[in-house]
């Protein structure tokens, strides 16, 4: 069975987790509907999701839609955690773009239209909420071809007005059209995994209207677009794992279990990994290295344990073929983006913390032990950027706004037992060129200048 990563994307408050909620219901995957409202969403781990209704750190559920096993990527929609977004985006293969259909396209969410534009990844486009009254269905459609892309086309039917509007998306499938008035469906689906395309659908996830019909569209066009990349009588992807060498994967995100067990949650990219495993990196990429001369950056690991996580729960397995994603566990020095194997490192992040926040202690607090502490959650998100100001004997760290500052206290106080403040904060600045000047000066000796 072929493994695909679908990250499912949205701003806030539009029905993103209902959605995967449901997702899950009709793939048999739950069995019982849960709802963000009722505290009891499937993918809604942590307390702190459930208190608030809203995503704060990338979940995964693994489902089977079709002959395909999904693994579903849910990730936060609020712009305070959009880093952790982000990082969910180079592991993905297809996303699905969640959008209020009374709301329409709004600031986040060209944002994360810019982002999947630059990681590449083809994109499905699911209007939910359009059983709210004053929703317009041609209206918001208009808004998304308006606003992000000419080529977001209403898949609900497949009409003559669709192929009308693929045709003008490629030149195959113009070609297709003017042949035979249709455009088949291989290359409808080639269409969409080149990103030419992104199909629309509509629907409300609370009342599971429209989910089966968008989950068989993509399902199916997913389909035809990996048998058309991979021939699978050539046994392409087993081969890269007959060699130790043909092993990659990313790293997307560090945690920790509830017994306190460091996980690398990663996508095996091609290749195998099988428990006991040996993985190798270079510590001077994430800070660990001993700066002396001559010290050793090199670590090498046994991969102790291998997790597939649907929700809370994990299954232990002894390996991950490529396309899976999985938490592993004997890992001690990677990090978000870092390659494993064969696999490059990722690029440096584009959304980036915007204030600066002091961090205040409670008085007799061990400010070291503290910052030690707070290294830990720096591992789990980098964009944290802890900063230790020796000379002041204060810990700053940057931030991306008042609801982050809620959570990570939260987060300290659970995790450590100390209750710290945050000062009033400081905007981070960078500066940078922004255009070419020509300057002319004039120079005279004996110091007149």
């Amino acid at each position: 069975m072929k493994h695909i990563t679908i990250g499912i994307l949205a701003h806030v408050d539009a029905g993103k987790t209902t959605l995967s909620e449901c997702m899950l219901y009709l793939s048999g995957q739950i069995r019982k509907l849960g709802r963000v409202d009722h505290k009891d969403a499937f993918l809604d781990t942590y307390e702190l999701e459930r208190e608030r209704g809203i995503t704060i750190f990338s979940k995964q559920a693994e489902l089977k839609m079709g002959n395909l096993g999904i693994t579903l990527l849910d990730t936060p929609g609020h712009v305070d955690f959009s880093a952790e977004m982000e990082r969910t985006l180079q592991v993905l293969d297809y996303a699905i773009l969640v959008i209020n259909g009374a709301d329409g396209v709004q600031g986040h969410t060209r944002t994360l239209w810019r982002l999947l534009k630059r990681y590449q990844i083809p994109t499905f486009i699911f209007i939910n909420k359009m059983d709210q009254v004053g929703t317009d269905k041609a209206k918001v459609l208009a808004d998304l071809q308006n606003r992000l892309d000419e080529g977001c086309i209403d898949f609900s039917e497949i009409t003559e007005e669709t192929y009308d509007s693929l045709a003008m998306c490629d030149e195959k499938a113009m070609e297709e059209y003017l042949e035979s008035e249709k455009i088949e469906e291989d290359t409808i689906a080639e269409i969409i995994g080149n990103r030419k395309a992104y199909p629309c659908y509509f629907g409300s996830a609370l009342k599971i209207e429209g989910v089966q019909e968008f989950m068989d569209g993509m399902t199916g066009y997913i389909e035809k677009n990996q048998q058309r990349k991979t021939d699978p009588a050539s046994g392409q992807s087993d081969m890269k794992g007959k060699g130790t060498g043909f092993f990659g994967a990313k790293a997307y995100k560090i945690s920790r279990d509830a017994a306190g067990n460091r996980l690398t949650h990663l996508k095996v990219t091609s290749g195998r990994l099988k428990v006991k495993d040996i993985l190798k990196g270079d510590m001077r990429k994430n800070g660990h290295s001993d700066e002396t001369e001559g010290a050793d950056h090199n670590w090498e690991e046994k991969v102790n344990q291998i997790r597939i996580y649907s929700g809370e729960k994990y299954e232990m397995v002894q390996e991950a073929k490529s396309g899976m994603v999985c938490a592993v566990t004997g890992l001690n020095y990677t990090y978000p983006g870092e390659g494993l194997g064969i696999e490059c490192d990722s690029e440096a992040p584009e959304l980036e913390p915007v204030l600066s926040y002091k961090i205040e202690l409670p008085e007799g607090c061990d400010v070291h032990k503290m910052l030690g502490n707070l290294r830990i959650l720096e591992e789990e998100d980098p964009m944290l950027k802890i900063v230790w100001n020796e000379e002041l004997g204060e810990i700053h760290a940057k931030l991306m706004g008042a609801v982050q500052i809620e959570i990570l206290k939260s987060l300290i106080k659970d995790r450590f037992g100390v209750d710290v403040e945050f000062d009033t904060g400081n905007i981070v600045y960078k500066e940078t060129i922004q255009n070419t000047v020509e300057g002319v000066g004039h120079f005279e000796p004996l110091r007149h200048y």
